[in-house]
């Protein structure tokens, strides 16, 4: 029989609900915003769809599965690995997808001439594809058997029970510890974090040693591109600052459960670590359209065409049917 939900487990359902309705709708905009837009159809963009993808799957399977784990519904082991596993997808999926835009953004300061040579349409759909099934080899080795259903077989055996291996489903129970910070947090999340601060200090550096280049009258063009690509470059590093700051409270505190298992983390902050990973999913949407005009102006473009302006063209042809009556 299922407990009744709690005024706090209501609370948390609550903002959950938020963070995805907010996620879903401003990510979609993105991938819209990319597909109508004939100005964002570069290889960084191609990767930031990537992004919102990820983030739309955030709003509309990893909010709901995480809300059924926090009710504690009672399931078979595998079954609730299968709801605790698309988290660690999506954020490898994330995580590989921020890396990938970071060394495109590279390599148009660093190979401006030859960039469009190197970086084709085709290798870039590559490298998405690479990038996710990396994620789902990374984010599904728990289901090849990284996870905690020996450790608890073997608790169950000292509790001399016999029963059907029925549990009730929260991340912990499932999801081991070592995996989450060996070889999640320390191989797969750290490593690719400090990877990308090296390397936007490195597009930063070289962006503004041709910025103060002493230039000629007419080498106005050069000025120009590597100003643009300033911004955008400060735009996306901004987007990486948000990534780590929503994710790294909660890998911090994986590692004290892992490392001091004696110690005692209030629950409240372990719902503030999560909410925060969460609520990254819709933070994107509202730095791209803040940040950088390309997608303010595509944003503006959609509302103004397919919402704004809806009804006043039904009420404009609704009047010329009228005037040729």
């Amino acid at each position: 029989m299922a407990h009744p939900i709690s005024a706090f487990q209501a609370a948390y359902i609550s903002i959950e609900v938020l963070i995805a309705l907010v996620s879903v709708p401003g990510n979609i905009l993105v991938i819209w915003a990319v597909k109508m837009n004939q100005a964002l159809r570069d290889a960084t963009f191609c990767f930031i769809v990537s992004l919102a993808v990820a983030d739309v799957a955030v709003g509309a399977l990893v909010i709901p599965l995480a809300i059924i784990i926090n009710i504690g519904p009672q399931m078979e082991f595998y079954t609730c690995l299968m709801v605790a596993c698309p988290v660690l997808i999506l954020t490898e999926s994330s995580i590989l997808a921020l890396l990938a835009i970071a060394v495109d953004r590279y390599l148009r300061v660093k190979i401006p001439v030859r960039y469009k040579s190197v970086v084709t349409p085709r290798r870039a759909a590559v490298a998405i594809a690479c990038c996710w099934i990396v994620s789902f080899l990374v984010g599904l080795t728990p289901m090849f058997g990284w996870n905690n259903l020996n450790k608890m077989r073997r608790t169950q055996e000292l509790n001399g029970s016999h029963t059907e291996f029925i549990i009730t489903c929260q991340f912990e129970t499932v999801i081991s510890m070592q995996y989450m910070v060996y070889f999640n947090f320390f191989v797969w999340v750290l490593p690719p974090l400090l990877l990308m601060l090296l390397i936007y200090l490195e597009v930063f550096n070289l962006i503004r040693k041709q910025l103060n280049k002493k230039v000629s009258s007419s080498s106005n063009d050069p000025q120009k591109y590597y100003g643009k690509e300033l911004k955008i470059a400060k735009s996306l590093a901004l987007v990486l600052f948000l990534f780590a700051l929503s994710w790294l409270p909660l890998h911090v505190l994986n590692c004290i459960t892992l490392f001091c298992p004696s110690c005692q983390t209030p629950h409240i902050l372990t719902y503030i670590a999560i909410f925060l990973t969460h609520g990254n999913s819709a933070m994107n949407p509202i730095v791209y359209a803040f940040r950088i005009k390309k997608f303010r102006t595509a944003f503006l473009q959609i509302w103004n065409q397919y919402f704004c302006c809806k009804t006043n063209k039904n009420a404009t042809s609704t009047t010329t049917a009228e005037a040729g009556n």
